[in-house]
């Protein structure tokens, strides 16, 4: 079975004007359905057809560019459009919010260790907050288009918040003002959704 884009759960100029409609757009018809459509092909006859998208990350092969890349993308993005929403921003409540207490000291403390993780990888990737079997909470950031879910890719929680820093992600409305972007990005952060990720994976 193939794997398909999976569709926005708000329009293109939805997150505007943190995001904007036509970066939006791009990513998501082009970028995102470049890593599909690549996956697909560079599953397709392999053992590894048919498998969820978990099951290929987890059990990756790391060495296997084709896949690690593409089938990074696919799952990277689709977690990325979930945990945005136009009525995003605010700050997380209850467990989540306990969880990321302890870990940083206050929200301000996860934004800060956040921000930084994203504005200091360097060229292209990803920043992500997981979490681990029991509820602990880390902050971590990966390469291209790599992931916590992967074996031996640093973090090894389960990823419910992440940030594609990738320039394609911002590049048309914030240039090399990465910061800004950064900044903007947790006015849209849809906190129900990361906590209900943080609750089904602690």
């Amino acid at each position: 079975m193939s794997f398909e884009l999976p569709k926005l759960p708000y329009a293109y100029d939805a997150l505007e004007p943190h995001i904007d409609a036509r970066t939006m757009e791009i990513h998501h018809s082009k970028h995102h359905n470049g890593y599909t459509t690549k996956l697909n092909g560079a599953i397709e006859g392999t053992d590894l057809e048919g498998k969820s998208i978990d099951e290929i990350l987890t059990g990756l092969d790391l060495s296997n560019g084709a896949v690690r890349n593409n089938g990074g993308g696919f799952y990277n993005h689709s977690l990325f459009w979930e945990i945005m929403s136009p009525d995003g921003g605010g700050t997380p409540t209850g467990g989540l919010a306990s969880a990321i207490d302890d870990a940083f000291g206050s929200y301000e403390g996860f934004k800060d260790a956040f921000s930084t993780a994203a504005a200091t990888r360097f060229g292209s990737g990803w920043a992500w907050l997981c979490v681990h079997k029991g509820g602990k909470v880390e902050i971590c950031s990966t390469p291209n288009q790599d992931n916590p879910i992967m074996p031996g890719i640093g973090c090894e929680g389960f990823p419910i918040l992440g940030l594609d820093v990738w320039e394609h992600a911002y590049y048309l409305n914030y240039q090399n003002r990465r910061p800004d972007y950064i900044n903007a990005f947790f006015n849209v952060i849809n906190w129900d959704k990361v906590a209900e990720l943080y609750k089904a994976n602690k």
